[in-house]
């Protein structure tokens, strides 16, 4: 079984202890679309990425910079809501490692990222339009490669089960995926209805990937276990290819 999740936007590059790094494994690619994004201008950046012109400016100095920034592994690198949910800074050395079994996040600079692989701030989001030599989007630059480095991911797995913990934009990218997948839902219920709230599901992704790297889980079916938020799994909502969990929704914070 394989997890997959988003990157995040936001980033945290304070130094933090971690097992040794690893080298993400598509050098070439990354560094083909770092050299494509050092050659536009901030205002190129803004256009591309609809960005404020201050965060345009930032990632342009990080592009310029690419390559000699400082590095840290993935998962304590990203700082969304799906991190907040995983809460990896938490994790001892021994968790570090089995999320490196069992958890894999997508990106649109690195392509497919292990827990631990080193990674550099960037900013690229899959969904981006940038223009290649090879692609006229990042869809098309990847082509099957990723969907290609899960299933060798997977190879050595009991359960060859890919669980789909990433957002659509994201998941596309490896939408040529052979293995069997599951999607996990997660609802709020409220007045005898019962909706998808996105800041509460991704922080629940986060969640869910944390109990699966808790509990060792090697197998897909033992994600319906999961209580994380409150949420429970729904057997009558489900099926096969969708695993649905429900709580009631939370108040709103004073």
């Amino acid at each position: 079984m394989l997890i997959l999740i988003s990157p995040a936007k936001n980033l945290d590059f304070a130094e933090a202890p971690a097992p040794p790094a690893t080298t993400p494994r598509f050098p070439e690619e990354t560094a083909a679309l770092a050299k494509s994004l050092k050659a536009k201008s901030a205002a190129d950046i803004a256009g591309l990425m609809s960005l404020s012109d201050k965060l345009a400016a930032l990632n342009r100095a990080r592009y310029r910079a690419f390559g000699e920034q400082s590095k840290k592994a993935a998962i304590l690198a990203f700082a969304g809501d799906v991190y907040r949910g995983l809460d990896a800074g938490t994790m001892s050395h021994e968790d570090l490692s089995a999320a490196q079994d069992r958890v894999r996040i997508l990106s649109g600079l690195y392509g497919l990222l292990r827990p631990l692989d080193a990674i550099e701030p960037y900013r690229l989001e899959m969904g981006t339009k940038l223009r290649t030599k090879k692609a006229a989007d990042l869809y098309g630059f990847w082509g099957g490669k990723i969907a290609q480095a899960i299933e060798d991911d997977l190879a050595g797995h009991e359960d060859q089960t890919v669980v789909n913990l990433a957002s659509n934009e994201y998941f596309k990218a490896a939408k040529d995926l052979d293995a069997p997948v599951i999607t996990p839902v997660f609802k709020e219920e409220k007045d005898g209805q019962a909706r998808t709230l996105a800041l509460f599901a991704k922080l629940a992704r986060g969640m869910m990937a944390r109990f699966a790297v808790d509990e060792r889980l090697d197998r897909a079916d033992g994600l319906k276990d999961f209580r994380g938020g409150g949420y429970k799994f729904q057997k009558a909502l489900s099926d096969d290819r969708t695993f649905v969990f429900t709580r009631p929704q939370p108040p709103k914070k004073s």
